[in-house]
């Protein structure tokens, strides 16, 4: 049972992820965004992460020209944010509110569905496939007290914890 790219999504499909819209703004001071899971954090020591952009983004110019962006980590009020931001919408702006950064070239940051946000410059960039592996510096960061948004399987969820049972999950 080799694995294909559908045996491939459907493994990263099978856990929860957090979403994020990553924003960027080109050197035309126009914005940009699109909606990714595809965001890890390398070290906490040199406070770097990456992300992951398709070629095919229409965001990806506007990273390359200003070699900063933000990533939004949305909270459970970004779900419709989320859907507009994964599609070709021509203003997925237009019902969000947001702030330019000031330490990310003016990259969008969503202050209203976030659950937090980091500022970013580009540090390095390595093409794999058909993607662009950004890593980058973290700047700044804010985290609110909101509930975080997740996704599994094609479907939104909200982390709700459950601390019955932590003393035999302690014990494992």
């Amino acid at each position: 049972m080799g694995t294909g790219s559908a045996r491939f999504s459907e493994f990263f499909g099978s856990f929860p992820t957090p979403i994020s819209i990553v924003t960027a703004r080109d050197r035309e001071g126009r914005l940009f965004g699109f909606t990714s899971n595809a965001v890890c954090s390398v070290s906490a020591a040199s406070r770097t992460l990456l992300v992951s952009v398709g070629k095919g983004s229409r965001t990806l110019p506007a990273i390359q020209e200003s070699q900063a962006f933000a990533v939004n980590f949305l909270s459970a009020a970004g779900r419709a944010a989320s859907q507009v931001f994964a599609s070709k919408a021509a203003d997925k702006f237009a019902n969000v509110e947001w702030e330019p950064s000031p330490v990310a070239e003016g990259a969008p940051l969503l202050v209203d569905i976030a659950l937090s946000f980091a500022e970013c410059r580009v540090e390095n960039a390595i093409e794999v496939s058909d993607h662009w592996l950004f890593i980058a510096r973290v700047e700044e960061s804010t985290v609110f007290p909101r509930e975080p948004l997740l996704y599994r399987r094609g479907d939104y969820g909200i982390w709700s914890p459950n601390n019955a049972g932590v003393e035999e999950l302690s014990a494992l």
